[in-house]
């Protein structure tokens, strides 16, 4: 699981302890939360930690052939579930990674597919895959009470760079880099329906609005002060859900609490239909083929799987048209 160390990670993994008695968490995090790891083990559960920083291509394919290798040599049991929760949110769309890439497309998108990639031939039978987006890609006022303007899609690989929008140092652009990042990664997880093995399901979750999480933490400082000490209070109304509440609802749809199908959005704690726009083939597919480009040479170890993984999946990919 990535993005434990706070806010809906943090509960999520407080439920997946108590919700499947030893459970062993293998924990991707840029951060070492002892308290937090001391407490779930004090509750039952077995925690490893993996050091990764998400920022970073390289560092999120070096954590997952750890857990591959962990894996392979009985260190750690099967993959049953993996969870992409983690996800970050800029002031601007000129913060650039290490690697060259816009900070909120390489967090919230291509290091998630380096994790899919990188995990899905060690997935076992039945293995839930939960990839943590979010109701802004709607980009209207009922969804996200117009603080997030909505997605702005351009191909993948534009989107990958800084600087995809109009004024790319100012707040709006920033959080349409995240809306349209959290559309991408939708379009991803429908890819990904078709292309995983049978068996191995793929959904989208959807927390809804969650004050308090600290996703505006590089706001200024009234965006932050609003955040921390007044949305809270929308929770107490349909409108918002609290980091609690969000984390369950995370654990549930990790644990299968909540029966879909591969490739469905899950609004909370129910199946729904993500917005028409994220519902298009070519898009799905081109952003895809984008991340597979772009993350190529950091996925060298999985390059004895890569024309097996190409050719299965192009099969399936026909027999299900």
């Amino acid at each position: 699981m990535t993005g434990a160390s706070r806010g809906i990670g943090r509960a999520a993994v407080r439920r997946l302890v108590a919700g499947a008695l030893q459970t062993h968490l293998v924990l991707l995090s840029r951060t070492a939360p002892q308290e937090l790891i001391e407490e779930l083990r004090a509750a039952g559960g077995y925690v490893t930690l993996i050091g990764t920083d998400l920022s970073s291509l390289h560092s999120a394919g070096e954590a997952a052939d750890t857990v591959v290798q962990l894996v392979r040599s009985g260190g750690l049991p099967p993959i049953g579930a993996l969870v992409c929760n983690a996800g970050v949110q800029y002031t601007n769309a000129l913060t650039e990674t290490v690697d060259g890439f816009e900070a909120t497309f390489a967090v919230n998108v291509l290091a998630n597919h380096i994790l899919l990639r990188r995990f899905q031939g060690h997935l076992q039978p039945g293995a839930r895959v939960v990839v943590t987006v979010s109701d802004t890609h709607f980009g209207d006022l009922r969804h996200n009470l117009a603080m997030v303007p909505g997605p702005q899609w351009r191909p993948a690989r534009t989107l990958a760079r800084v600087a995809a929008f109009p004024s790319p140092n100012s707040i709006s652009a920033g959080r349409t880099a995240y809306s349209t990042s959290k559309l991408a990664a939708i379009y991803l997880v429908h890819e990904y329906a078709r292309r995983l093995p049978a068996g191995v399901a793929i959904t989208s979750f959807n927390p809804g609005f969650v004050p308090g999480t600290d996703l505006a933490r590089d706001a200024d400082a009234v965006s932050r002060f609003a955040m921390r000490r007044f949305m809270p209070l929308l929770t107490l109304t349909p409108l918002a859900t609290s980091p609690g509440q969000a984390g369950r609802f995370l654990a549930d749809a990790a644990l299968g609490a909540v029966a879909v199908p591969s490739g469905a959005y899950i609004d909370r704690d129910r199946v729904a239909n993500s917005s028409p726009e994220s519902y298009d083939p070519q898009r799905e597919r081109d952003t895809w083929e984008a991340a597979e480009a772009l993350t190529a040479q950091y996925l060298a170890s999985t390059a004895d799987q890569h024309e097996e993984w190409r050719t299965d999946a192009n099969d399936r990919h026909h027999r299900r048209q």
